[in-house]
């Protein structure tokens, strides 16, 4: 496997870039996230397109064309020290055939985002560096807790994450070491197949998603394990399934974690053995703990659950 390059952790008085690399956004929603970079210490910077409109379709942060442009200034000037998403959405597919990582590779930057950002997480594993799978900016407007960013925060100023669960009654006991790998399960299942889907073998997955019908939950799913991703994975974490199914007919619609979204998981991994955590707080959820995509963890599924990343 190839070594994982972690990037360098940030000082005060760093460069933040923030881009939309997918979804409009209004400067309101982001005000919130920007005043909390500032007071942190950090300087954000903008990306020339961060808060376009165009619609095609759906309501993206600007053509394809602005949106590469403004991934690849972000990525690739060396004034930047990391970069964080505005949301998610739909349209981070778009860039990953342009983007262009020559700066990037000499001087690594953190890349923060989910949800759609799963794509661009994905691309940066396959080129061997880390990114953080937390909260976009735009969330913070959104009644999302303030330590699911102070944790973000920790990641970027070297603090490796250790987390201890109570136990869930869908989880299966055991322990194994592993790269973490996924993010948001649609994404996950879209890129199956193509090159720049995730490398499943000896990794340990993790997955989340909101808006799914129960069917296309269980379709997904059923794709992975079409595909040979369960006989693949050394372990697997599940984080939030919120708004799943008919609102007005599933009574946990609006929970984080909905027990019936995690049954249809349970079940359809029943035949194999590994190691498997229900309701890791991530995901499009209020508390939200931040993973490092493409880091060394041990996990260990007992009377508890202890999920520790490896430098």
């Amino acid at each position: 496997m190839k070594k994982i390059v972690i990037p360098k952790s940030l000082k005060k008085g760093d460069k933040i870039a923030i881009i939309s690399p997918a979804g409009a956004v209004e400067s309101s929603q982001l005000e919130k996230g920007i005043e909390m970079i500032r007071n942190k210490g950090y300087e954000p910077v903008f990306g020339e397109h961060l808060y376009n409109s165009f619609s095609k379709g759906y309501n993206y942060a600007g053509t394809e064309e602005q949106r590469i442009d403004d991934i690849n200034w972000a990525f690739n000037d060396n004034e930047i020290s990391a970069v964080w998403a505005s949301r998610g959405g739909y349209g981070c597919q778009h860039l990953l055939e342009s983007i262009h990582l020559k700066n990037f590779s000499e001087n690594p930057k953190w890349y923060i985002g989910y949800s759609d950002n799963t794509v661009i997480q994905s691309y940066l594993l396959k080129k061997g560096f880390a990114s953080i799978h937390g909260q976009t900016v735009k969330t913070s407007s959104f009644g999302v807790t303030d330590e699911s960013y102070e944790l973000i925060f920790d990641i970027l100023e070297g603090k490796t994450p250790h987390y201890v669960l109570e136990s869930h009654h869908f989880n299966k006991m055991g322990s194994c070491e592993g790269q973490l790998i996924g993010g948001n399960l649609a994404l996950v299942y879209a890129l199956l197949g193509t090159d720049y889907s995730f490398k499943f073998k000896n990794r340990i997955l993790f997955i989340e998603d909101i808006g799914e019908s129960f069917y296309a939950l269980d379709r997904m799913i059923m794709s992975l394990e079409l595909g040979g991703v369960f006989k693949k994975i050394g372990g697997l974490i599940i984080g939030g399934m919120t708004n799943i199914g008919n609102e007005k007919e599933n009574p946990a619609y609006n929970e984080s974690f909905d027990d019936f979204a995690y049954q249809i998981i349970s079940e359809r991994i029943s035949k194999y053995d590994f190691p498997t955590v229900f309701g890791f707080p991530n995901g499009h959820i209020k508390d939200n703990r931040p993973l490092i995509i493409g880091e060394n963890v041990k996990l260990e599924v007992k009377d508890n659950v202890k999920i520790d990343f490896e430098n």
